[in-house]
């Protein structure tokens, strides 16, 4: 097998019975957590920025205790511990192969530190030559962007005014550098406005010119089943990466999963300690894939927590996942789309809300995005996230931002002026999320609208960031060493 080692049975339990979604909110760490709020009173924190990270789950917080008691180094150890612990950081990477739907004797698991430098450790590793081409899209992450840029030419594939991929001029673009294109890397769904991609029908227009492709699976993991298909198939997906914070175990690990054959040669992006089978003073013979890739101590903690969100995902059911966040995306929508101050981003049509997944973004008119999303927190109790979410030009095209202001934004940012950055405000959905916290965020935002809120506001130029006069809540008295 490509990424394991032998062993008789599995340290990490198989999928227990089936977790009614309904029950999932009390398998939520931190969800009765109450935050100060201008008025003097403590709420209860809604959270709606999952989009940028999750919170734990209660079994994945348990899990990683239980396995703290045999917590050892991996690799190379003689004690029992750490042959445990080799044996089960092993296995997470079958639980996490299984749950992509990758192929065991043909792919590798590569752990590092999200996916951001999966994406990166690709970048680096793949055979690349002058003139090679990557195409990407207009609404990726900077992640899926920057990385390519320093060692391919890149081609973005546009979006329409709503932001949704044009799939046909990605088709053409595949076809116009047919010869010299290496790797489509797409974004599985948006972390803007939540789109879906159809990433198979890319993976097959890829292959069809003799390119790979590469998902960007950090938003839509969590959210809707992924299956890798065979190797073989025209719609084979060549590489996925994936970030654990984004999928209810935010212990600092991610994955790059894809063909161990691509990492069999060269030399790896980070070199020292694991990666190795045999050096002398003159030379180094590499070890095998994914070793190769992991130097130095791994995190088997993280492997560990991911493993066990992966089950908690699994018992509850991905369709199931997409049914629910389905629902509360229509009733967040239905609402929105009632409150004429607010202009939504994206496919808002309640018809369709099954082919994106939980992410809303929108601006009040006439209103600062980042001042709205202050008020949501200072007075609402309401976490959302505003600003450009790394990905300056998706927001550039739906925001129809010209190259002139774009490029007087950009001189402004250098002067450390950032008041009249443009940007948007975002909700994000996780699998606890439920009316009652869609309700709390829409009667802070109608407060907001009616130009009722209580505090006095003002922006920090060099930050963006709105702060509330008088109100200084203490961190310390919350959480502190």
């Amino acid at each position: 097998m490509a990424f394991q080692r032998k062993h008789s049975e599995s340290m990490v339990p198989a999928a227990g019975p089936r977790l009614p979604i309904a029950d999932i909110r009390r398998q939520v760490v931190g969800l009765r957590c109450r935050v100060p709020v201008l008025s003097g009173a403590l709420r209860r924190y809604v959270f709606l920025d999952n989009a940028a990270s999750t919170p734990t789950l209660k079994p994945v917080l348990e899990q990683v205790d239980r396995f703290m008691d045999w917590y050892a180094s991996v690799h190379r150890g003689a004690g029992f511990k750490s042959l445990l612990a080799t044996r089960v950081f092993d296995e997470t990477r079958e639980i996490l192969l299984r749950f992509l739907g990758g192929d065991p004797s043909l792919d590798t698991v590569i752990y590092c530190l999200n996916t951001t430098e999966a994406i990166n450790k690709l970048a680096y590793r793949y055979p690349m030559k002058p003139g090679d081409v990557v195409i990407t899209t207009q609404m990726e992450h900077h992640s899926n962007v920057l990385p390519w840029r320093a060692v391919a030419h890149v081609v973005p594939a546009p979006v329409d005014d709503r932001g949704a991929l044009q799939l046909t001029e990605m088709g053409r673009l595949i076809n116009h550098y047919r010869g010299r294109l290496r790797l489509v890397a797409v974004t599985g769904a948006a972390n803007v406005t939540g789109y879906l991609n159809p990433i198979h029908h890319i993976a097959r227009l890829a292959h069809e010119a003799d390119a790979e492709i590469l998902v960007d699976a950090a938003q839509m993991a969590p959210h809707r089943s992924l299956d890798m298909k065979p190797h073989g198939d025209p719609e084979h997906l060549d590489y996925v990466a994936v970030s654990a914070h984004k999928m209810y175990a935010p212990f600092g690990t991610g994955a790059l999963v894809g063909h161990a054959k691509l990492f069999d040669q060269g030399i790896p992006l980070s070199v020292g300690g694991g990666t190795v089978s045999f050096v002398t003073d003159h030379s180094v013979q590499w070890a095998a894939p994914p070793d190769k890739e992991e130097a130095g101590t791994p995190n088997v903690v993280g492997a560990v927590a991911m493993a066990a969100a992966i089950r908690v995902l699994e018992s509850v059911g991905m369709d199931e996942v997409a049914r629910h966040e389905a629902h509360l995306t229509r009733y967040a929508l239905e609402r929105l789309k009632k409150i004429k101050e607010v202009e939504l981003y994206g496919d808002i049509d309640l018809e369709t809300v099954e082919q994106r997944v939980g992410v809303i973004a929108f601006n009040v008119r006439g209103m600062h995005h980042a001042l709205v999303a202050a008020i949501l927190s200072v007075e609402g109790g309401v976490g959302v996230r505003n600003g450009c979410f790394c990905a300056h030009p998706y927001i550039k095209r739906i925001l129809r931002c010209n190259d002139e202001s774009a490029a007087r934004y950009g001189r402004q940012i250098a002067d450390g002026y950032r008041a009249e950055l443009p940007g948007a405000v975002r909700l994000s959905f996780g699998i606890y999320s439920n009316e009652e916290d869609v309700n709390r965020f829409l009667t802070a935002l109608r407060m907001i609208v009616r130009k009722r809120w209580k505090g006095e506001y003002t922006i920090d130029e060099g930050t963006g960031e709105f702060r509330c006069k008088g109100f200084e809540p203490s961190p310390g008295e919350f959480f502190s060493f």
